[in-house]
């Protein structure tokens, strides 16, 4: 039977779910059909992670209802879900890269030789069934290689073969093309779509709106742990996709935008990419910043656009394209190189890439210069405390003492101090990940006018937020990346809905 007269072979129905009396997931509800590709579409923080939890037995619900072939069914552990028929891909391949293709597959269910042969592993059977599904899956490998021998793709394949192997009823893929090029994408989606033809149901996880209207029947949105609907692919265009992840109707209005430094056309570039990218993660990009001016880089998550910054600043090396630094090729190996052409990076996660929440607020300010000074030059601790005092009274960092640990900050004044350390070399160029993710709304208002102030003052920044009105409202131009690639630009004064436009042009 077809997914649309099929009964469901998977419902959910009303799950809750709360961690110390906070609610995570309030009535979200699910319908997966045998033989449909149904993606799972939400922001950050929708819920989708927690749901999957849920789903494959690593988390308990607080309340509602999963029906698996019409049965009330709670697996109470991830076996538990694998003995019902529901396996998982993650976007990390969880396989052991020095056992053998085979061996991954039936891991923990080696076929074995009778009480003659001392029960050993029957490697002949082993290896046959484990060609039979690869070559289910149109693989075409040696089973008996390790798995190392071979790329994520082909991981991601075996992976899916395992589930396979257990007879699963669904497959759940999160984020399974985060690491893969075009063509892997491609090869990928054959096989799914061979499985879906066979009567699986697959459940999709991805930020990437092409591969969701490439691949899958129908959709389901969450958005802050609630469920937001479900619709067929054909019925729901790609602006209302997003309208329906982000909780806005896309409609227009005014917005206050920086007014714009004057650039005539032969004003240089203090940065300048020109085609830069990187195999499976970023397609060849041009992009160019001036002293002065404030670059938005927008786009829904998974975009390319941290990958955009962390090939900028040395974190990894670009295998296409050349990176200009006032006119000269430059080519960083690591991010001391960036810091000694006058770039900064401000991190996406401040918790792991940013602050050392042992050291006080002095040490963190203080972490930038220092490493810039090198090996056998140090900052006394009068001079640390000078530099910290300073940049706590210019940004406004609340604090009792600059020798508190700095992890008993409020997430708004931890992320001043990372701000406060990069200010600190004095860059040319600032770039910022995310510099307003989880503080308040008056920290973000102070870090928005920190950010004119700076470009006031000369220095060029590259702005990167999910809040697109942040975006709107602070940056000079607008770049904006969908899918790992650059989709177009936009001048101040844009409103958001001309952004959303451009990220969802190809999929209206």
């Amino acid at each position: 039977m077809s997914a649309t007269t099929a009964p469901p072979v998977l419902e959910l129905t009303g799950i809750h779910k709360q961690f110390s009396g906070i609610p995570v997931l309030r009535d979200v509800q699910l319908r997966l059909y045998p033989g449909e590709i149904h993606a799972l579409m939400g922001q950050n923080g929708a819920g989708k992670s927690t749901l999957i939890k849920v789903l494959t037995g690593v988390l308990e619900a607080s309340g509602g209802q999963m029906r698996l072939g019409g049965e009330s069914v709670w697996p109470d552990s991830p076996r538990a879900a694998q003995r019902l028929g529901i396996s998982t891909v993650y976007q990390e391949v969880n396989l052991c890269p020095n056992l053998s293709v085979a061996e991954n597959i039936f891991a923990g269910r080696y076929p074995r030789l009778g009480l003659a042969q001392g029960f050993r592993i029957d490697w002949a059977t082993l290896n046959r069934r484990a060609r039979e599904l690869v070559a289910r899956i149109g693989l075409d490998i040696d089973v008996t290689r390790l798995l190392s021998d071979y790329p994520v793709a082909v991981q991601q394949l075996v992976a899916i073969a395992r589930a396979l192997s257990i007879e699963s009823r669904v497959l759940i893929l999160d984020e399974p093309t985060s690491s893969l090029d075009d063509d892997e994408v491609q090869k990928l989606f054959e096989v799914l779509r061979r499985l879906r033809d066979e009567g699986l149901a697959i459940v999709f996880v991805t930020h990437f709106l092409n591969q969701v209207y490439a691949i899958s029947d129908r959709i389901t949105v969450l958005r802050n742990g609630s469920w937001v609907g479900e619709w067929p692919v054909g019925e729901l265009p790609a602006q209302a996709l997003i309208a329906a992840m982000l909780g806005r109707e896309l409609a227009a209005q005014s917005t206050e935008a920086p007014v714009s430094p004057v650039f005539d056309e032969v004003t240089p570039a203090l940065l300048q990419a020109e085609g830069l990218g990187q195999s499976g993660q970023l397609q060849a990009v041009d992009l160019r910043v001036r002293a002065g001016e404030v670059v938005g880089l927008a786009g829904l998550l998974g975009a390319g656009r941290t990958e955009l910054a962390r090939l900028l600043f040395g974190l990894e090396s670009p295998d296409r394209g050349v990176l200009r630094i006032d006119g000269k090729a430059v080519a960083f190996s690591n991010p001391m190189d960036a810091i000694r052409h006058g770039l900064a990076l401000c991190p996406e996660e401040r918790k792991t890439d940013g602050i050392v929440a042992e050291l006080s607020v002095r040490e963190n300010i203080a972490l930038a210069l220092q490493a810039r000074m090198g090996v056998g030059k140090f900052l006394s601790r009068a001079e640390q405390t000078a530099l910290a005092e300073r940049y706590v009274k210019l940004l406004g960092i609340k604090t009792e003492s600059v020798d508190k640990p700095i992890g008993l900050l409020s997430g708004g004044n931890q992320q001043k101090a990372i701000l406060a350390r990069w200010l600190a070399i004095e860059p040319r160029l600032l770039i910022l990940d995310e510099p307003t993710r989880g503080i308040d709304v008056a920290a973000k208002q102070e870090i928005m006018e920190q950010i004119l102030r700076l470009a006031q003052a000369g220095m060029a920044v590259l702005f990167i937020s999910s809040e697109m009105s942040e975006v709107v409202r602070v940056a000079h131009r607008i770049v904006v990346l969908r899918d790992r690639r650059l989709v177009g630009e936009l001048p101040a004064g844009s409103s958001e809905d001309a952004v959303y436009d451009l990220i969802a042009a190809e999929h209206v």
